[in-house]
């Protein structure tokens, strides 16, 4: 199975954070799935990093790339079919990231591993 991690799920699974669910945990530990990152995910990480909203334990430069490459985890580029399923999508959720995010997993066709219920309401898999 091919999943696509929330940004919080990317973070609470390298922080072996306790929010991350059971199921969430087990999905990503499978050796069988495939775990793809939206770079829309390390923006908004930067992004909250630069705005000292968020705590990484370091230095941004590299934390993705190190993190990525020791999870197994592979980006799942942001192409112009996704941003062009952005503009479609109904205002259910005004986070532009999610929003990204929702628009990726609808074009390729995968589910998003995370815990945002409002994921639902886009008829995108959620599993949590």
């Amino acid at each position: 199975m091919t999943l696509l991690l929330d940004t919080h799920t990317v973070l609470w699974f390298w922080w072996a954070d306790p929010r991350l669910s059971t199921k969430a945990m087990a999905l990503i530990c499978d050796p069988a799935n495939r775990k793809l990152v939206s770079p829309a995910s390390a923006w908004e990480v930067a992004i909250k990093v630069s705005l000292k909203k968020l705590d990484i334990g370091g230095p941004y430069r590299g934390f993705f790339p190190q993190q990525m490459l020791r999870n197994n985890f592979e980006w799942l580029p942001i192409t112009d079919d996704h941003l062009a399923t952005v503009v479609d999508l109904p205002f259910h959720h005004r986070d532009p990231f999610d929003r990204s995010l929702i628009a990726q997993a609808t074009c390729e066709k995968i589910s998003i591993v995370g815990a945002d219920v409002i994921f639902d309401s886009y008829g995108v898999g959620r599993l949590w």
